[in-house]
């Protein structure tokens, strides 16, 4: 089934014109593949990338059945991240915004629980969280599964890398078998195929190629010693200067060595992995997304459910060992028909990876060599922005960012 118009969908007129102002017309590959099944209240295994409209998807089959007036949970949306939850829950106002009193409650980690409890008590008609936080209200029994109608696992696969596989089976023990259940994943790994049957029932299978096109993503592969990583992502920063740049590794500990590097070199580089507090996790982010930071060095795990809407490169410091996920990251740049650029540093132990990717994209990979750039100048340029955070105290209980841009020093 191609791309097609959202008109031809039996959604409510409500939901049509709220779409028709949101300027959504014509459905995206997932979207077109998978809506029809959803509205038939069919389960379903999507696999689709981050930035593929599958959240307008599943929202448009939660919306679509959902009664107002009936205040209860009557859908549930896990994800690996507070991140890609509060993305999610956004996402659904906005589809929401044009139904009567419709109650979207976020449960995640970095929030005091007893705020979310006295929302589940008020009632909501949708829950969006991490699978921890909702396992933590079942236990405490501030929470009704009871009621779902429809359950979306969305970025299955990040969540069973994370170690959220047992947490998942508990939250789905605690739903109502007859149910609509939704499983979108960037990836699916012989983990899920395996184990979906304890999710679904007689599942639909949609698949989107992630092939990205070649004309609006450059890839350039470049030959390096291990131990040269570091100077070798300088140097690629320092001749191409993207404006923002997400830098791979594979590892924590190969994040904040870099990071570190960088920064002893004059960049506006920040780190993003799962050894930070929500506070610091979210500053990161705030500094990357204004500008404030130039360069984001990052896990895929606490990268997932980031989502800039211009980068202008990727760098895979580190190859993943999967070429799905390869994909994957760099389809972060070159979005909405933008151009992008994709770096990736290889060495000789990467020579099985580097194939993989060659196959799975079904064209050869183009190389180049790392002393044909010269850097002339050797000074990065300073972020365009700068970031003051103003913390409003505990009894307050909120933060306050002021964002401006540096000015130019002239002479008097």
């Amino acid at each position: 089934m191609s791309s097609q118009s959202f008109s031809s969908l039996s959604l409510s007129h409500t939901l049509q014109s709220n779409l028709a102002q949101l300027g959504f017309s014509e459905m995206t590959p997932i979207q077109a593949e998978s809506l029809p099944f959803i509205l038939e209240g069919r389960d379903l295994i999507a696999q689709a990338k981050t930035g593929s409209g599958k959240t307008a998807a599943f929202g448009l089959g939660i919306l679509h059945k959902l009664k107002p007036a009936r205040f209860s949970i009557q859908a549930l949306v896990l994800c690996p991240t507070r991140e890609l939850a509060g993305q999610v829950a956004e996402e659904l106002r906005r589809l929401a915004r044009s139904e009567s009193n419709i109650k979207i409650l976020t449960i995640t980690g970095g929030v005091p629980m007893q705020r979310q409890i006295d929302s589940l008590a008020h009632g909501v008609h949708i829950v969006v969280g991490t699978p921890g936080r909702v396992l933590d209200h079942i236990a405490r029994g501030t929470i009704d599964l009871s009621p779902v109608e429809t359950l979306v696992l969305d970025e299955a696969d990040r969540m069973i890398d994370m170690g959220f596989y047992n947490d998942m089976v508990e939250v789905v023990a605690a739903c109502p078998p007859r149910r609509q259940t939704l499983l979108f994943s960037a990836t699916y790994p012989e983990t899920i195929r395996k184990d979906s049957g304890r999710f679904l029932r007689d599942a639909i299978e949609v698949k989107v190629e992630s092939f990205v096109r070649g004309s609006q993503i450059e890839q350039l592969f470049f030959e390096v010693e291990p131990d040269a990583r570091y100077e070798a992502t300088a140097r690629l920063l320092g001749y191409y200067q993207p404006e923002s740049a997400l830098a791979f590794c594979n590892t924590k500990a190969q994040c904040d060595g870099l990071a570190n590097y960088l920064v002893s070199l004059g960049f506006s580089a920040l780190t993003l992995h799962g050894d930070l507090e929500q506070r610091d996790r979210d500053e990161v982010l705030i500094q990357f997304a204004n500008g404030s930071c130039t360069v984001l060095v990052a896990t895929d795990v606490a990268a997932r459910g980031l989502d800039i809407s211009s980068l202008a490169a990727v760098i895979n410091v580190e190859l993943p060992r999967d070429p799905e996920v390869y994909i994957h990251r760099i389809g972060r740049t070159g979005r909405s028909q933008e151009k992008g650029l994709a770096l990736s540093l290889s060495t000789h132990f990467d020579t099985q990876i580097a194939g993989l990717i060659e196959a799975y994209q079904q064209k050869g990979l183009q190389w180049a060599k790392l002393r044909s750039l010269s850097v002339k100048n050797t000074r990065p340029a300073p972020a365009p922005m700068v970031t003051a955070v103003i913390l409003g105290g505990k009894k307050i209980n909120c933060a306050l960012a002021i964002f401006w841009a540096p000015l130019p020093v002239t002479g008097a």
